[in-house]
């Protein structure tokens, strides 16, 4: 049977919140922070879908929307709690017992920082610990980490999506993970949070069924956010070979079903959803077709100077 790995057993508090958004993401995050209070007894994880470019001035304007600190953390740093730590511009933020990691690993549903590598490695090291909340966004990056997250026996929540400005994030974690524990408007999500976090962590699962829980799947999900790169026979024990090509590198993609919800990973680890990979191969189509068009321009205007 395989072990909890690197589980805290002094805690027995949902001390670990890990909060993922992506369009509308930015005031969401403002109206949550501002009710945080100081003395809220556990750390928050925050990623938000930045683009390469971003300025990555998300932390000072958090830290002046709310009473507690907000920081981008450094790769091995030892996070501490009462302190908000938010996923650096174009970097994962993976955890591993006390310590955040920040690696350029491949990107997961078209981003870095995607939400899943946070989600599913906090529920593989804190297990029942964790709470875990999708706020405003486009698509599904993240659902697959939620579920994980209730997988491990912690805690699922979500915006309400009426109360979101872009909804389709959250009623996708709505519509595919099972038994959400909350979904509630961001002007009660601070005081449910503190609510929670005094809570016992082990309430409806034991530290056995916990050890029964860890899966040998999400331990390769870290891996891949990390850069090490598994050989096919461990991919092979989680999904199986697809005729699909990834679109970022065009490598063989294995297709993994989590309960219904299909993912896509290739061997050096992009990974993508359904719907989103949907929407690369429409991407990488309209390019193609502008390209064929421009060659087809070009074509008949050498034509027409070698005719005249």
């Amino acid at each position: 049977m395989d072990q909890v790995e690197n589980i805290d057993s002094v805690s027995n508090l949902h001390d670990i919140i890990v909060i993922g958004t992506s369009a509308g993401g930015v005031e969401a995050l403002q109206n949550l922070v501002k009710d945080l209070p100081p003395d809220l007894g556990a750390t928050v994880f925050i990623v938000i879908h930045t683009s390469s470019e971003s300025p990555g001035f998300l932390p000072q304007i958090l830290s002046k929307a709310g009473p507690l600190p907000v920081s981008y953390p450094t790769d091995g740093l030892v996070f501490e709690k009462n302190h908000i730590y938010v996923a650096p511009t174009n970097h994962h933020m993976v955890l591993e017992e006390n310590t955040v990691r920040v690696v350029r690993g491949p990107k997961e549903n078209r981003h870095r920082p995607a939400i899943d590598p946070l989600f599913h490695s906090a529920a593989r090291n804190f297990g029942p610990r964790v709470i875990g909340v999708l706020l405003t966004g486009m698509l599904d990056d993240g659902v697959f980490g939620l579920m994980a997250i209730k997988q491990r026996g912690g805690l699922a929540g979500i915006q309400t999506p009426a109360d979101a400005l872009y909804p389709e994030m959250p009623m996708n974690a709505l519509r595919k993970v099972n038994n959400i524990d909350f979904a509630v408007p961001l002007s009660e999500m601070s005081a449910l949070l503190y609510g929670l976090v005094r809570e016992p962590a082990d309430a409806g699962m034991s530290e056995m069924e916990a050890a029964r829980a860890i899966t040998r799947q999400l331990k390769i999900e870290d891996e891949f956010a990390l850069s090490h790169i598994p050989d096919d026979e461990i991919l092979n024990t989680i999904g199986k070979p697809a005729t699909i090509a990834c679109p970022e590198c065009h490598g063989t993609l294995w297709e993994i079903d989590n309960e219904g919800v299909v993912r896509y990973r290739c061997r050096v680890g992009h990974s993508y959803t359904a719907q989103s990979l949907l929407d690369e191969h429409s991407d990488a189509l309209e390019e193609a077709l502008w390209a064929a068009l421009r060659a087809l321009e070009e074509s008949g205007s050498l034509h027409r100077r070698l005719a005249s």
